[in-house]
């Protein structure tokens, strides 16, 4: 029996928003207290779905495993809290896809790693968090994707089989 796509479901970070302005504004503003250049926006881009981790890591070279790493991944976090959504937009042509598929009643929703305490934020900015019929970030399952659990929590939230949801990542 040929599966039926009922709902979509996009990662946040580099697939439905363009997160890497806020992300990287984060950082410069880190690095401007340490005493550090900014970084460009077209080194930060590529690591914007790396989120923290990947932002520390292009700003100071480090790695979760440094002494140093926690206490920069706090501020930093911290920063990016304070401005969660300033130059962050859809995609070209997303607000016209989520249309699309509002238009079709083809549900869709956000599982993204990032901590609901920045998700909400940003997808109230961005006029989402009505529209999507489940918003699921990296607190909200027991383990984060690549783990398949908070994939899992989407599809019993919009009471579907995971086989008729389609993840676009």
């Amino acid at each position: 029996m040929k599966s039926v796509t009922r709902a979509v479901l996009f990662d946040l970070d580099g697939t439905l928003a363009d997160t890497a302005p806020d992300l990287a504004r984060a950082l410069n503003a880190l690095l401007g207290e340490h005493g550090r250049p900014p970084v460009s926006l077209e080194i930060t881009r590529p690591l914007t779905s790396s989120g923290a981790r990947g932002m520390i890591q292009a700003g100071f070279g480090l790695t979760p495993e440094s002494g140093q790493y926690e206490g920069l991944k706090a501020r930093f976090l911290e920063l990016y809290g304070a401005a969660v959504c300033v130059d962050t937009r859809l995609f070209p042509g997303m607000d016209e896809l989520l249309e699309a598929l509002d238009q079709r009643d083809v549900r869709w929703g956000v599982v993204t790693n990032k901590a609901d305490r920045y998700t909400r934020p940003l997808l109230e900015a961005l006029g989402l968090t009505s529209r999507a019929a489940c918003i699921v970030s990296g607190d909200t399952a027991a383990r984060p994707k690549p783990h398949p659990d908070s994939l899992l929590h989407a599809s019993r939230a919009l009471a579907l089989d995971p086989a008729a949801c389609l993840y676009v990542g």
